[in-house]
């Protein structure tokens, strides 16, 4: 019982933290310094990057009419199914954005579980991502974007959006999504498209990642360990229907400042306590 507990926590943790620009896997591997879930580094690894299925479901159910590339048409008797043509394209940029870090994650997931997934590389991200952010919206807070619809984004800006989530890829704390928000709000991209385009773009992108985790993994659950997952994917995708509905209305009003302030004092914070304290 207290293992589902601490997967319920790990899914709170999920949730909150997988949209909002503060890393969710630097919070999932600082929670684990303190809350270890009782399993095999192997599970582990798998749980931290599959989990997240559940945040990525939430984002189909809200925005499924964004994302859906299909419509029918009834007339009388008749039915008729149509592509809709924007949908296909804003796929297709999204699937450009997906290239940088899919050959990146392809080619160094193994290296990158091994070298960079500590609390010391965490924390740097943090501080720096934090400060960019900082950096960021001041010089940008005169400046009007150019793109204030998903359908203005060209594809161009897709792959430029995508080079920046490399990053996030590569280095743990940094922040997908705010690697990716802060790389549109960079190149013109108001905070509202960035922050849809970032949701969207999720899907492919974590879906392939856990993909390439439970194949690794080879799909051979004890029933325990399905339940442990399980848990922490739904209670994810339960949060993150409500984290998302706030974001966006957040960014209506506000800039990202607070969350860049919130990621130097939290990397401050883990430095002092791994590095001095413990």
């Amino acid at each position: 019982m207290m293992e589902f507990l601490k997967a319920v926590l790990f899914g709170i943790v999920e949730g909150i933290t997988e949209w909002l620009p503060v890393s969710s896997t630097g919070h999932m591997i600082l929670l684990n310094e303190f809350v270890k879930l009782d399993v095999s580094e192997e599970f582990w690894n798998m749980f931290l990057v599959v989990i997240q299925l559940g945040a990525i479901l939430a984002v189909v159910l809200l925005y499924f009419k964004t994302i859906w590339p299909l419509e029918i048409y009834r007339h009388r008797k008749r039915t008729r199914i149509v592509w809709k043509k924007n949908v296909l394209d804003l796929w297709g940029k999204t699937l450009v954005a997906c290239i940088p870090a899919a050959i990146v994650g392809v080619l160094l997931d193994d290296w990158l579980d091994e070298h960079l997934y500590n609390w010391l590389v965490v924390a740097i991200m943090l501080i720096l991502v934090g400060v960019a952010f900082l950096i960021i919206e001041t010089v940008n807070r005169e400046k009007e974007p150019r793109v204030y619809e998903l359908e203005e984004l060209s594809y161009k800006d897709a792959l430029l959006i995508g080079v920046f989530q490399l990053i996030a890829a590569v280095f743990p704390g940094t922040s997908r999504s705010g690697a990716t928000i802060l790389g549109g709000i960079m190149i013109g991209v108001s905070r509202t498209v960035a922050a849809q385009f970032t949701f969207i773009l999720a899907i492919p992108v974590m879906a392939g990642a856990s993909l390439l985790k439970l194949v690794k993994y080879g799909f051979h659950f004890t029933g325990w360990e399905l339940g442990i997952l399980l848990t922490g994917m739904v209670v994810a995708f339960a949060v993150s229907v409500i984290v998302i509905r706030f974001l966006m209305n957040y960014i209506r009003r506000h800039d990202f400042k607070v969350f860049g302030w919130y990621r130097i004092i939290l990397g401050a914070a883990v430095i002092i306590y791994f590095g001095l304290l413990r």
